[in-house]
C-alpha cells in the first residue's frame, strides 16, 4: 500500500494548480458576478487537456486516468471555490466517458473533439419536474421509434448547461423511458444524445441559482422533438446502468473538487486567524480556534483518502478489471456523502473566524458556501440516496426500503 503520490500525478498536480492559480483564481469573483466562464478561461482548458479528459485521443481527450482526473478536478476546486469552473469539467469528464463509452461512431465524431477543443457543451439531462432520484417513478419523458429515428416527449429539469449548450452547441445525455410496461423496471430506460441548439421542438427555461453562478441552470421541454437512430447512446433499454456508471464518475470528481474548495477556504482561514487580533493575542491562540482547526483538518484529510479510494477503484475497473461496477458504487457514495458535509462545515466555520466581513462580498468565503450547497442538495444524488448506496452494498438489495 502506497500513500505517496507518482513523479506523473505530482507534475501534473503542479501543472493544473500553475494554470488555475494564474488563470482562475483572480477571476473567481468576475465569474460570480458576471454569470460566466470566460471563454479564455475554457480555451486555457481545452489547451490544457482539461476538457473530457477521459475520453479517447482518437476525439480529442487525454485518455487521463480517474486518479489525474481528479488531482484536477481538486486544484480545480481550489482555484474556485464558487465551483462553477469545477462543474463545467466534472460534468464533461463523467458524461464525456459515458458518450465515449457507449455512443455511435457518429455522433462521438461529431461532437467529442469540439467538446475538448472547447467549442461545445456536454451535459446530463435525467432530472424532471417530479423529481431526479427516483427515475422509476419522475421519469415521464418518452421515447418512441418512428422509422430510422427517436421521437421524443417530455420535459427535464435542474440541468447545468442549458444556456452553454443553447449558445455553443453541443449534446445533454437526455434519459428518456422507451419501455412503457411498469414490470421492466430499471430496463425501461435509453439514452440519448440530444442537442439542444438547432433542434425543433425544444423549449428552454432557466433558473437563478444561489451559487455555481458562472455555469447555468435551466431546464426544456420537448414537444414532438425527432431523432436520428444514430443519437441514441448504448442499447435500448440499458440506459438506466449507462446513468448509474456516469453518477458515479461524477461523484467521485464532486468529491475531489469539494476537498480542493475545503482546503482553500480552510487555508484564508489559517492565514486570517494567525493575524487577526482579539483580547491581545492573534484568534488562533484561542482553543475555540484551533481545537475545531484540528477537527476539520482531520475530517478533510479522512475524506481526502476516501475521494483518492474511489477514484483508485474506478482505475482498478476500467484498467485490470479487478474492481466491479458494485464497487465503484459503494467508493463513488462514500466519497459524495461526505464531501460536501464536511467542505460545508469547514466554510461555515471559517466564516464564524471572519467575523462581520465573513456576510459581506468582501470575503470569497460566502461564494463557497454557495456553491458547495448544491452538491448536498442534490447534484448527482442527494445525501440520502449516497446513504441508500451504501446501506444497499453492506445489506443487499433486498432490504431497500422501497422493496417492501
Amino acid at each position: 500500500m502506497d500513500f505517496g503520490w507518482s513523479e506523473e500525478q505530482r507534475l501534473w498536480r503542479q501543472t493544473v494548480r500553475d494554470f488555475a492559480q494564474k488563470e482562475i483564481a483572480p477571476r473567481v469573483r468576475e465569474i460570480d458576478t458576471q454569470e460566466r466562464i470566460p471563454r479564455q478561461i475554457i480555451k486555457g482548458m481545452a489547451q490544457l487537456g482539461l476538457l473530457a479528459p477521459v475520453c479517447s485521443e482518437e476525439y480529442g481527450g487525454a485518455e487521463m486516468d480517474w486518479t489525474l482526473a481528479a488531482i484536477a478536478a481538486e486544484e480545480l476546486g481550489r482555484a474556485d471555490i464558487s465551483l462553477a469552473v469545477p462543474v463545467l469539467y466534472l460534468v464533461e469528464a463523467a458524461w464525456g466517458f459515458i458518450l465515449d463509452q457507449y455512443g455511435t461512431p457518429e455522433v462521438k465524431a461529431e461532437v467529442l473533439p469540439r467538446v475538448t477543443a472547447g467549442e461545445a457543451f456536454l451535459g446530463i439531462a435525467t432530472t424532471e419536474p417530479g423529481g431526479g432520484s427516483d427515475i422509476l417513478g419522475s421519469c415521464r419523458t418518452k421515447a418512441v421509434p418512428q422509422g430510422d429515428a427517436w421521437l421524443l416527449n417530455g420535459e427535464k429539469m435542474y440541468i447545468s448547461g442549458v444556456r452553454e449548450s443553447l449558445e455553443m452547441g453541443g449534446v445533454h445525455l437526455l434519459l428518456a423511458r422507451t419501455d412503457p410496461d411498469p414490470a421492466a423496471a430499471h430496463r425501461a430506460f435509453t439514452f440519448f444524445a440530444l442537442p439542444l441548439k438547432g433542434t425543433r421542438g425544444i423549449t428552454p427555461t432557466y433558473f437563478e441559482d444561489m451559487g455555481r453562478m458562472g455555469i447555468s441552470t435551466g431546464g426544456f421541454a420537448l414537444e414532438d422533438v425527432s431523432l436520428p437512430a444514430a443519437q441514441k447512446v448504448g442499447d435500448v433499454n440499458r440506459g438506466f446502468y449507462h446513468a448509474m456508471e456516469g453518477f458515479s464518475a461524477a461523484r467521485v470528481l464532486i468529491g475531489a473538487t469539494c476537498v480542493g474548495a475545503a482546503e482553500a477556504v480552510l487555508e484564508m482561514g489559517v492565514d486570517h486567524v494567525k493575524e487577526r487580533q482579539a483580547f491581545g493575542r492573534p484568534l488562533a491562540a484561542f482553543e475555540g480556534i484551533s481545537f475545531p482547526l484540528a477537527d476539520h483538518y482531520t475530517s478533510l484529510e479522512s475524506t481526502r483518502l476516501l475521494v483518492y479510494k474511489a477514484a483508485w477503484t474506478m482505475d482498478q475497473k476500467y484498467g485490470p478489471g479487478t474492481q466491479t461496477h458494485y464497487d465503484i458504487a459503494l467508493a463513488a457514495a462514500l466519497a459524495k456523502l461526505r464531501a460536501p458535509q464536511v467542505g460545508f462545515s469547514i466554510m461555515n466555520e471559517v466564516a464564524d473566524w471572519f467575523g462581520a466581513m465573513a456576510y459581506t462580498k468582501e470575503c470569497p468565503v460566502e461564494m463557497g458556501i454557495r456553491g458547495i450547497r448544491s452538491y448536498s442538495i442534490g447534484a448527482e444524488g442527494t445525501m440520502n440516496i449516497m446513504r441508500l448506496v451504501i446501506a444497499r452494498e453492506l445489506l443487499g438489495a433486498d432490504f431497500l426500503p422501497y422493496r417492501h
